[in-house]
């Protein structure tokens, strides 16, 4: 699975390591990406769409109707 959230766009952030010493290594920042399924009633079907943390309280809020088509409008295939 891939670090990516479908609905807000998310991706890693890179930055580095810095030791004691000040020495620096590369590093990832990656965001808490979650798969998860949920009903989409005017289709009739499930969909499962890969979010983050983040993105899983926005279709909380909004609901999944409402973020599949933001998910779509950004070119994304739900």
């Amino acid at each position: 699975m891939s670090a990516h959230c479908q609905l807000t766009g998310a991706r890693p952030g890179f930055g580095n390591t810095v030791s004691h010493s000040h020495r620096r290594t590369s590093r990832r920042f990656d965001p808490n990406i979650q798969r998860k399924r949920y009903w989409l009633a005017s289709e009739g079907r499930h969909v499962r769409l890969t979010l983050s943390a983040r993105a899983i309280k926005t279709v909380d809020a909004i609901g999944v109707e409402a973020a599949v088509a933001r998910i779509r409008a950004r070119g994304g295939k739900v």
